[in-house]
């Protein structure tokens, strides 16, 4: 088989996958969809599924088995924090489970989850919703590709062919 039909760095892969949590309930899947394209070693999909990944060939159906440390992280930090519900934008539409990106104290990008909303509060979290959780991947390799100048440039794939356009 040649080799550039393995899973390795700076490929485009195609996988089909469906994400249970630890007490099996299916938490994401792509099998009503496109399969999801991922760029192997840039770091788009989890550390744990992308090292269980490296090697294997198209038609591969295996289950990952990933801990929190190579998954979404440990749980950390204190926990949800209320913030006053008018410190966002009237004009946005807040839902729980939504991410969105803070200003830390010295100006660092924080990551913040929005886990329950009422009407004076917004409850966020840092950690991601499936932080201190192993994650089970049931995944198909459905198809690997080189990547293109484009992709490679910026990180990540442009779509099943590598022709979708978007902006930057």
């Amino acid at each position: 088989m040649a080799n550039d039909q393995l899973v390795a760095q700076d490929k485009v892969v195609l996988i089909h996958y469906t994400l249970k949590n630890g007490d099996g309930e299916v938490l994401d899947s792509s099998l009503d969809t496109d399969p999801m394209p991922y760029l192997h070693g840039a770091g788009n999909i989890v550390p744990g599924l992308e090292r269980q990944l490296e090697g294997k060939s198209v038609g591969d159906k295996f289950i990952a088995e990933v801990p929190p440390e190579e998954g979404y992280g440990l749980a950390e930090g204190p926990g949800p924090q209320a913030l006053p519900r008018n410190t966002f934008p009237p004009n946005v539409d807040i839902e729980e489970g939504m991410a969105f990106m803070a200003q830390g104290p010295s100006g660092q990008p924080i990551p913040l989850w929005v886990t329950a909303i009422d009407d004076e509060q917004v409850y966020v979290d840092t950690n991601h919703p499936l932080a201190g959780e192993t994650l089970f991947f049931d995944v198909e390799i459905v198809r690997i590709r080189e990547a293109n100048s484009d992709e490679l440039n910026h990180g990540h794939p442009h779509g099943l062919d590598g022709t979708e356009g978007h902006h930057h």
